[in-house]
């Protein structure tokens, strides 16, 4: 009974409108993305909205004889660490893969690709030559002894690369990542520079997968702050999952199939995902795959990641035999340094893998502590983001700026010391320590969005700029909540995160077409099935102009109807949600759906260009 009544109440929980939600999920997201422009280095643009912030590095590569001006830092120092960053890149252009058609709906679409395109101008910029990649500029123990606004860093910039002698697997696969996601994100809005991050994506695979190695040997300044302690396998699974994704190269998909085993990717059944650590990550991606009905005969192994994946799931819900910590309070555990980069990727993949299932019609995943339902996977998300904005036993926002309670003095150089605009007048080396690291109040600039580490693991957290471990934030804390924010405040809205993706445009409504939504019902409906098509979308792509139908089938009869088949005359454009019957011709039920029960519907998707196709149910069986 207990064990009902708490399915129940995550059902509830997971159907309350985002405006009874109790947190302004909108607001979050808006701060977040407020926060990766605190972190830019470079010339700032004109838009800049972070207004304390100033041009920084702006001699960065010249050494080098490259130009390695922009990007990001990483966290409350000056140094430009190549892998938190691409993974930073490819995490945030994933959360739009996902959900951009959630943050074009509260005006955050734009903000986002502009947070995509910071990261992946600069890493264009990184890879000069096919088998060259910068992976960092600056070196931490030098960074460390000083304390300086980045505008007045004195420093030195020094450059560091990975080459075919020096090999840097990890980092080249996840800078493959990252050009990859973002071509998805820009392939519509601005197809050149999508096929540019192609074309960088792909010699970087090439350079990974050739020549093996772990970046840090080569970068050994590296090893203190951002070692390669997985080594470089699951970026090269991850990368090539990603290069699937962006290309629908074949290749890709037997690469994930033939290197599963001996890579890890059908192994490691793993307890966290971040920016060293991706299996989790490439295990979601093949499961979607499988899901989409896209693994044809690789589907035994890609089963086998699919497992691995739901281990994570299981071990997040606490229903599997080595289960993520928790704190008194509820949240994730994982380390006391900086947890909520842990948590929020966790609350990602929850998020994300819930509306998979749910777009496949699973209701359950098996774990050794019993079922877990999409349903509770969402659930789980969002206490996790809910505990970081304030539902907590501290009753502390960790995301400053949101709220009345959140971090003041976090361990942030920029936000630390008065602004340059403010106070022109040169910060020392020392001298920042001794004025301003050490001052007891809050800081003078309010670093907006940011997330920073996180309690400990009985909920506690002393609010110290010298408490690092806690009141550092970090990008790549961010880049995973900005998708689950998003989805958040869009509520219980009838993902289907399986079919292709589809954005609007960044400063547009979602439905482009005056006439999106209109309905049209089938004339051959009967009294068994009702077929009904709305247009969700509509846009023009090289003159011809395109629109985006869903198509309800539902059951109206008393039974369950299998043996379905499908007839759509008029269709000139690709379709999603069904299988193709080869030999008779016609449609059938994807692969994982069985039977249309009772008083329940079909959904599929097409896209073409013209009025809608007709669709009538030629037929089926009812048991």
């Amino acid at each position: 009974m207990a064990r009902s009544m708490r399915f129940v109440l995550a059902v509830m929980l997971l159907l309350v409108p985002s405006a009874m939600a109790g947190h302004d999920y909108a607001g979050a997201l808006t701060k977040s993305l407020l926060f990766l422009e605190a972190q830019r280095s470079g010339y700032l643009p004109p838009d800049q909205r972070v207004h304390w912030r100033s041009h920084s590095g702006l001699q960065d590569g010249k050494s080098s004889g490259v130009d390695l001006v922009g990007g990001y830092y990483d966290a409350g120092d000056n140094v430009k660490f190549g892998l938190p960053m691409a993974f930073t890149v490819t995490m945030s252009a994933w959360s739009i893969i996902e959900y951009g058609r959630q943050m074009a709906a509260v005006g955050e679409l734009g903000h986002a690709m502009k947070a995509v395109r910071w990261g992946t101008d600069y890493l264009i910029k990184a890879h000069p030559e096919p088998n060259v990649l910068y992976g960092e500029v600056g070196d931490g123990n030098t960074d460390h002894y000083c304390w300086q606004r980045p505008e007045d860093m004195t420093t030195p910039r020094n450059a560091y690369r990975v080459d075919v002698n020096n090999p840097g697997s990890d980092l080249a696969g996840e800078t493959a990542a990252a050009m990859a996601a973002a071509a998805i994100v820009f392939r519509r809005s601005d197809p050149t520079y999508s096929n540019e991050l192609l074309r960088h994506a792909t010699q970087l695979f090439q350079f990974a997968d050739k020549y093996r190695g772990k970046y840090d040997s080569s970068i050994r300044v590296a090893q203190k702050y951002y070692g390669s302690v997985s080594g470089y396998a699951d970026e090269l699974l991850w990368a090539a999952a990603w290069m699937y994704q962006a290309t629908n190269n074949e290749y890709y998909l037997d690469y994930l199939a033939g290197n599963g085993d001996s890579l890890g990717g059908t192994g490691w059944a793993m307890g966290e995902f971040g920016w060293d650590v991706k299996y989790v990550g490439a295990q979601l991606l093949v499961s979607k795959f499988l899901l989409q009905g896209k693994a044809g005969s690789r589907a035994p192994v890609f089963e086998r990641y699919q497992q691995k994946a739901e281990f994570y799931m299981c071990a997040c819900a606490g229903k599997w035999s080595r289960n993520v910590r928790r704190t008194p309070g509820g949240l994730l555990f994982r380390q006391r340094w900086n947890n909520l980069q842990f948590v929020s990727t966790a609350a990602f993949s929850l998020s994300v893998y819930a509306d998979y299932l749910s777009s496949a019609g699973q209701r359950q995943i098996r774990c050794s502590g019993g079922d877990v339902s999409p349903a509770e996977l969402a659930v789980l998300a969002k206490s996790q983001v809910d505990y970081i904005l304030g539902d907590n036993p501290r009753a502390t926002s960790y995301m400053v700026g949101y709220g009345s309670t959140y971090p003041q003095q976090v361990h942030h150089r920029g936000s630390s010391i008065v602004s340059i605009k403010v106070n022109p007048s040169f910060v020392s080396c020392r001298g920042g320590y001794d004025t301003w690291y050490r001052r007891p109040a809050s800081d003078p600039n309010l670093l907006v969005g940011a997330i920073v580490g996180g309690p400990d693991a009985y909920d506690n957290f002393v609010d110290q700029r010298d408490n690092f471990e806690q009141t550092e934030p970090a990008t790549y804390n961010s880049a995973p909540l900005l998708g689950v924010l998003a989805r958040l405040h869009a509520g219980n809205a009838g993902f289907n995160q399986l079919l292709p993706v589809l954005l609007p445009d960044a400063g547009k409504p979602a439905a482009r077409a005056d006439h999106a939504g209109q309905k049209s019902v089938s004339s051959n409906s009967d009294s068994v099935f009702g077929v009904e098509q709305v247009m969700t979308a509509s846009w023009v792509e090289r003159g011809k102009t395109l629109s985006r139908y869903s198509v309800k089938i539902s059951n109206k009869s008393t039974k369950s109807a299998k043996n379905l088949k499908l007839t759509i005359a008029g269709l000139y454009g690709p379709l999603w949600g069904l299988t193709k019957d080869e030999e008779e011709g016609g449609y059938r039920l994807p692969w994982w759906l069985k039977s249309i029960p009772k008083g329940k519907s079909l959904e599929f998707v097409y896209i073409h260009a013209a009025s809608p196709a007709a669709v009538s149910v030629s037929g089926y069986t009812l048991e």
